[in-house]
């Protein structure tokens, strides 16, 4: 009887590895323009464990996510490629942001929250997160080398792919490779 049980779980184990192999490569295979250099990990990768200070002065962790997708971007205020993402990330959290997938912002190193509200309110986005790292504890530990860097976290909490630099977060592509993975168009 055990030897059944353990058959099945192997097998239930299989199939849900399948599944996320296949909802990657049809994602990669959606990559266009900007999204081409978003890289796909062979295998997915652990992330840290790290605290980091929610908008509401709390602490946080990537687990807190667990259950969805998460598209984690690292930026700064200081970050003139970030001010230009900024806005595609809402566009993307607005379409897409939902039980399924969300976007989650992380201003890493020293980015007091009055000139975090600034720099938003500057660029028109009221709905992404204001959550800071202020010590670069975790953007150290998910290897974080330059701003923006841009993740996409599995349901797992595992990283499964990384765009280093700014790019199109609204674009029709992005989009797609989004839709691909979380498996529907409703997020």
């Amino acid at each position: 009887m055990r030897l059944f049980r353990l058959s099945v779980l192997y097998m239930a184990l299989a199939l849900s590895a399948n599944v996320a192999s296949a909802d990657i490569e049809a994602a990669t295979a959606l990559r266009e323009g900007d999204m081409k250099k978003l890289v796909f990990h062979p295998e997915a990768m652990t992330s840290s464990e790290a605290t980091f200070v929610h908008e509401d002065g709390g602490e946080g962790q990537l687990s807190d996510y667990r259950g969805k997708y998460v598209l984690l971007n690292f930026w700064a205020t200081w970050c003139a490629p970030c001010r230009h993402e900024m806005p595609m990330l809402s566009e993307l959290q607005r379409e897409l942001g939902g039980d399924n997938f969300e976007v989650v912002t992380l201003a890493t190193g020293r980015n007091m929250p009055p000139a975090m509200a600034k720099f938003l309110d500057e660029i028109g986005v009221d709905n992404l997160p204001q959550h800071r790292d202020p010590k670069q504890l975790l953007a150290r530990e998910m290897k974080v080398f330059g701003l923006p860097t841009t993740m996409i976290l599995d349901p797992d909490g595992n990283e499964v792919a990384r765009l280093r630099g700014d790019a199109d977060w609204s674009s029709d592509s992005a989009k797609a490779v989004l839709k691909a993975l979380i498996g529907s168009g409703e997020g």
